[in-house]
């Protein structure tokens, strides 16, 4: 079972907003990299099939498949960067409460992704109502 990451996503409170964000840096073809200050201490785990999934304003709503983890740099001037596939996938909102940094998150305890029309189709907030109630 790989081993996913759970990161908040700062600065983006949609889908929409992140890949806004990203098509300059695609259109010059520069790959997603995810810069953090600390190298996961079980990156051997994450990148054998794991992602970093991302919470928007309180609510996993998408996943990227982790290509790569690296250290750059030496000593306090230490970084990882995580080199992250293109395609973003849209999960079942699942809420997430804040937190500092990233977490590990278990194959088990991760949102499934949604589906075709499913992950265009409905609106966020209906979502995240949806999965509150517990009928998605």
């Amino acid at each position: 079972m790989p081993l996913h990451i759970i990161k908040l996503c700062v600065g983006c409170d949609t889908v929409e907003e992140l890949l806004d964000w990203r098509k300059p840096q695609a259109a010059a073809g520069h790959p997603w990299i995810l810069r953090t200050r600390q190298t996961p201490k079980r990156a051997a785990e994450v990148i054998e099939g794991g992602s970093l999934y991302r919470v928007y304003k309180g609510v996993i709503l998408s996943r990227q498949l982790i290509l790569d983890v690296t250290t750059v740099g030496e000593g306090q001037n230490a970084r990882c960067e995580m080199r992250l596939d293109e395609t973003l996938v849209r999960v079942a909102p699942t809420p997430r409460r804040a937190f500092q940094g990233w977490r590990y998150l278990e194959a088990k305890d991760a949102p499934p992704d949604l589906e075709g029309e499913v992950a265009d189709s409905v609106p966020p907030e209906l979502a995240r109502q949806l999965r509150e109630a517990g009928v998605w």
